[in-house]
């Protein structure tokens, strides 16, 4: 996979303003997102931290009609930033056109994450060769080590809202994380990232969500699952977070020896 960045540079992402700025021989992409790039850009984050959504629900989140987030979404499209997806026609609602959903892409992930992948990339390949894999790891496990370092106040007082303040304190810092019931039998939480600054890297280097999830499962202090990840070609990040009360009834029924 390519590192990220030679599809697509962001330009002040964090205000908003993303241009794009396609690599040589890239047919379709757009060299600016233009006059109403603030909208355009808009939508592609919203698109992003939200996941795959149809174009009826990004008119109503904007207040926009629907011609209007159709021809953004036109240009985008046209710039191989978001692509359409069809989606699941639900039994009940029988016949009928499915709806379109409209999914951020590589190209598109790309604007919003830094332009240095391919340099840590490299400096993590000239580590693993002098130093082998497990300097990787321990490099990863330290990386995380001050983010959870800065994040263990916040987790002392949370309460029982552990996996909902971890996903707040998790956006503050880029990731559009999310929390929910887990849709499993079993109970437990899920945690979503929707959006990871280093998914180029992880991509190459698993060591660094691994160490990531350890760093979450004492953070939460419950043992968690990652069930899927953007760096191994999944739209989101998920981890399924165990409910705390299941791991002490288990405690509890264990036989001691």
């Amino acid at each position: 996979m390519p590192a990220a960045g030679s599809d697509v540079r962001a330009m002040s992402a964090a205000g908003g303003d993303v241009r794009a700025v396609p690599a040589s021989g890239t047919a379709g992409a757009v060299t600016s997102l233009g006059s109403e790039r603030g909208t355009r850009a808009r939508i592609a984050r919203l698109i992003l931290e939200n996941g795959p959504v149809t174009a009826a629900a990004l008119s109503t989140r904007l207040g926009l009609t629907p011609a209007a987030v159709r021809r953004h979404l036109d240009n985008l499209l046209a710039g191989g930033l978001i692509e359409v997806r069809t989606a699941r026609r639900l039994a009940s609602r029988g016949r009928g056109r499915p709806a379109k959903l409209f999914a951020i892409t590589d190209a598109g992930r790309s604007a919003f994450e830094h332009a240095y992948d391919d340099l840590a990339t490299g400096a993590l390949r000239f580590l693993a060769e002098v130093a082998g894999p497990g300097a990787v790891a321990e490099f990863a496990r330290r990386q995380v080590a001050e983010l959870e370092r800065r994040y263990r106040p916040v987790m002392e007082s949370a309460g029982e809202d552990k996996v909902k303040a971890l996903a707040e304190a998790l956006s503050a810092d880029g990731y559009a994380a999310s929390a929910s019931t887990a849709p499993v039998t079993g109970g437990g939480e899920q945690l979503c990232q929707h959006h990871c600054p280093v998914a180029h890297v992880a991509a190459e280097f698993p060591q660094l969500c691994e160490a990531e999830t350890e760093a979450f499962a004492r953070l939460l202090g419950t043992p968690v699952q990652r069930l899927a990840t953007i760096a191994h070609g999944d739209g989101i990040c998920t981890t399924h977070v165990t409910a705390p009360a299941l791991v002490h009834t288990r405690t509890k029924t264990t036989p001691t020896s």
